[in-house]
Parts: C-alpha cells; sequence; structure tokens
C-alpha cells in the first residue's frame, strides 16, 4: 500500500477569468480523516470533483492511491466514492432498490451485491425500512441511505461533500459512528463539512479561502496557530456591547456565540480597553478562552491570512 493515499500538486482550476481552484498542494495518509473548511465560494467543491475525476484541472495534478484523477478516471471510480452534496437518490424507489441500481452501476456481481446489501443494511440500521420508498424517508436516513449506496462497490476512498448539511443532531452523530467504522476497516476519508464540531473530528483541516490554501494542520495546531489572544464577553445589552467592541482599536474581530460574544485582541495589553469600553452596560461575565475551531473559521472568512 502507498504511504499517501492522496497527492496534489499544485492544481489549480479556471472557468474562464474566475478562478476557483489556485495552487492546491496536499498529502493525505491512508486511513486519514481529512477535513476541508472555507467560506462559501472557497473551492471546497471544485476540490471534490477535481479529486473524483469529474472535471479536468487547468494545471497541475492530483493522484488517488497512485493513480491520475483524470488520465485513469474511469479506472479510479471504481476504487473511491463520492458523495456530493445533492445525491441523486431515487425516490421512487425502495431503499432495497436505490442499493440494487447503484450495485449494477458499478457492475458488482449478484452474490457480492447480496452480501455487501446485508452489510450496508445492518451496520446503517436501515434494515427495517428495506421496503421503504426513498422519498418516504427522514433527512437522516436519506443521507445514510446515499452513503450506502456510494460504499456499495466497496471504495477504499471517500469523497464527502458536506454529507451531514441539514440533518439533525442525532443523526449526524450516528452518521459519524458509520464513518468512524469505515476508517477502522482502512477506508480513507476525505470531506468537507460547514459543522465545527466535525472538524475538530478530523485528524488533519485544510482551510481554503477564495481559492488557497491558508491554513492546514491538526484541530490543535490551528487553533494554537491563531493570532493575539480571545476573551468571551457577556453584556446587556448585547448589540450595544459589540458595537463599542467592535469599534476599539486593538480588536480583530467580534464574533456572536448565543448570549456569548468572542473578542479577539491584539495583546493582553487591550484587555483593560475592553472592560472600560463596557462601562455604563450590565458585563456579566469577562474571561479569557482558548480559540476554538469556529474563531480561526471566522478568522479566516473575514480575510486574515495564516499566521
Amino acid at each position: 500500500m502507498t504511504d499517501i493515499a492522496i497527492d496534489i500538486q499544485d492544481l489549480r482550476k479556471t472557468y474562464g477569468d474566475l478562478v476557483a481552484l489556485e495552487g492546491l498542494s496536499l498529502a493525505i495518509a491512508p486511513g486519514e480523516v481529512f477535513g476541508l473548511l472555507g467560506p462559501d465560494g472557497a473551492g471546497k467543491t471544485t476540490t471534490m470533483r477535481l479529486l473524483a475525476g469529474i472535471l479536468a484541472p487547468s494545471d497541475g495534478s492530483a493522484r488517488v492511491l497512485g493513480m491520475d484523477v483524470f488520465r485513469e478516471a474511469d479506472g479510479l471510480k471504481r476504487r473511491i466514492g463520492y458523495m456530493p452534496q445533492r445525491f441523486a437518490l431515487y425516490g421512487d424507489l425502495t431503499v432495497a432498490e436505490n442499493l440494487l441500481f447503484f450495485a449494477n452501476i458499478y457492475s458488482v456481481s449478484r452474490a457480492e451485491r447480496l452480501k455487501r446489501e446485508a452489510e450496508l443494511l445492518a451496520f446503517s440500521r436501515l434494515e427495517p425500512f428495506r421496503d421503504r420508498l426513498a422519498m418516504h424517508l427522514s433527512g437522516g436516513m436519506k443521507q445514510k441511505l446515499a452513503l450506502a449506496c456510494t460504499l456499495m462497490h466497496t471504495p477504499e476512498v471517500l469523497f464527502l461533500d458536506e454529507p451531514t448539511t441539514g440533518v439533525d443532531p442525532v443523526s449526524r452523530r450516528e452518521f459519524w459512528r458509520i464513518l468512524y467504522t469505515l476508517v477502522n476497516q482502512g477506508v480513507t476519508l476525505f470531506l468537507s463539512t460547514p459543522y465545527m464540531d466535525e472538524a475538530e473530528r478530523c485528524t488533519r483541516v485544510a482551510m481554503l479561502n477564495r481559492g488557497r490554501l491558508v491554513r492546514c494542520g491538526t484541530p490543535g495546531e490551528l487553533k494554537a496557530g491563531m493570532r493575539g489572544m480571545m476573551l468571551e464577553v457577556i453584556a446587556d445589552p448585547m448589540r450595544e456591547a459589540k458595537a463599542r467592541l467592535t469599534a476599539l482599536p486593538g480588536v480583530h474581530d467580534v464574533q456572536t456565540f448565543g448570549e456569548r460574544l468572542h473578542v479577539r485582541l491584539d495583546t493582553a495589553d487591550a484587555e483593560a480597553a475592553v472592560t472600560a469600553a463596557l462601562d455604563g452596560l450590565t458585563l456579566v461575565s469577562l474571561r479569557r478562552i482558548a480559540p476554538g475551531l469556529e474563531d480561526v473559521f471566522n478568522a479566516l472568512a473575514s480575510g486574515e491570512g495564516p499566521s
């Protein structure tokens, strides 16, 4: 087995004058859970489609399992699975019929199909619903069926483009239980997600902004690389507190997290200025905190480069 499952070198994709991806280079080891983060339009879906052999690169190269993703796309597609944001389930087919359809697409033999169908229905917990029309499944069950269809031909690398978007928290946890089972079986996962708690589950995360790689590392490394210091503020009225702090010199940005404000400062010297700026408001709490991945993501979305 190669020591690199996905090898990306200076990958570029343009559409006329629009640069969707610029000079992306990454190496993903077998068995990694690799996450891709970035604002809308950052190039996440373009990256997924390039690696799945759906799009041709404008420049650069990418190899998955040692195979060129464009020149050897036909052979590669039998070894990878790709689950786009809108997976093409057939609502007027049952759960079992959808699995049969995808087995036929990948020319899975009848004996292997029956074996895989039993395994996939069991591990996705869809066996009780095998005869239910896909259109009548819940959102979480539809996502699990989409994943099961993607796995029918036993891929070695799985590309998942925001697979749990719009799914309730309980179903998201169940979906990740299934993903971890796949990783334990040796599958490499490359996924994009809008959820920071899911990004925390990844072995490494790459952050894209405007088609460029801004940061890459473990979740811990990304959080440790944040500039300045972070304060958590609870004050009333919150809108006025945010307005005052946003205008304060030395404050990088202020983000809202429920009833809390995360205030990122240049240095600890600005902490006294934060307290003074809130004079006249009800200050419930002010404390230093370690930044989370969402803080890193917000800094990225605001256009800040690496530290």
